[in-house]
């Protein structure tokens, strides 16, 4: 099982971050040592001064999946949750920088907490979904799949090219502007379409 990021994926966010466009679906891998189930608690890193979170709509893909067209992407994924792609900000920077891969302020271990999945079918639209991430009850973060800069089916059709994806893989979409600090004490809780999907206790 891998874990597949796409960067920059919504116009906001790279606004925010002060970086330029993809002319191309941007996308690093996280390892299965990631994966971490947001029921549990998360204890912050010691490693990094700045983690942040980065709330995404998160894809699961349902069979093997190699050099897919993009009208036949939207058969490779069944089930849908949301995500937080955390990051060690402070690492990322130093690392990009450098003109070094940002594998260290992402892949670490228990860098990707996921809520519950939800067949594609229980969403009215999965291309117009609303996620919405709250820090300790206030919204922080707020977006919808309509805003992609590359929706599902181009995403996954990208990646197939050079990578084959296999059921179970995981596809963190992007992340809507709003990125912040976690921090010790906080609760992060994660909506889709109003659904509450995930809720993350930070130690």
């Amino acid at each position: 099982m891998k874990i597949v990021c796409i960067g920059l994926n919504y116009h906001d966010h790279a606004k925010e971050l002060n970086l330029p466009l993809p002319a191309t679906p941007l996308f690093f891998l996280k390892p299965e040592t990631s994966l971490f189930n947001a029921k549990n608690p998360f204890v912050l890193p010691a490693f990094t001064k700045q983690p942040e979170y980065e709330l995404e709509l998160v894809l699961r893909i349902s069979k093997h999946c190699k050099n897919v067209t993009v009208n036949y992407a939207r058969e490779c994924f069944d089930t849908a949750s949301l995500g937080i792609d955390v990051t060690a900000r402070d690492l990322q920077f130093e690392a990009m920088k450098k003109g070094l891969p940002w594998e260290i302020a992402k892949a670490f271990d228990n860098a990707a907490p996921v809520g519950k999945f939800l067949p594609v079918e229980d969403f009215k639209d999965i291309n117009n979904i609303e996620i919405r991430l709250e820090k300790n009850g206030e919204t922080v973060q707020k977006g919808n799949t309509s805003g992609l800069i590359f929706n599902f089916e181009e995403i996954i059709s990208y990646v197939s090219k050079f990578i084959t994806l296999q059921p179970g893989d995981l596809i963190f979409t992007g992340t809507p502007k709003g990125v912040g600090k976690m921090e010790k004490g906080d609760t992060l809780t994660g909506y889709a379409d109003n659904i509450k999907l995930l809720e993350l206790k930070v130690l």
